[in-house]
């Protein structure tokens, strides 16, 4: 069980998406869940994503500052996967 930093509902891991701080500092989905460096989850719904932003949970998790960009790029990502 994983919890999502957006909705904070505990979910099966299988359910949830994993993005990823890399050592770089580049953030990146991670739909296979196993790339390397920090993650969280989050249901794959823009909502929770948004509620993410919103509360900061986002960056909170991942321990550092998202940019606009970022955001906007996981958001194209998350709709079209």
């Amino acid at each position: 069980m994983r919890r999502c930093v957006g909705c904070n509902e505990q979910a099966p891991k299988k359910e949830l998406v994993r993005i990823v701080r890399q050592s770089e500092g580049e953030i990146h989905l991670d739909p296979t869940g196993r790339m390397n460096g920090r993650g969280a989850y989050l249901h794959p719904k823009i909502e929770c994503l948004q509620r993410a932003k919103k509360r900061r949970s986002l960056e909170k998790a991942l321990s550092g500052a998202i940019p606009e960009d970022v955001y906007e790029r996981l958001s194209k990502e998350l709709h079209e996967g």
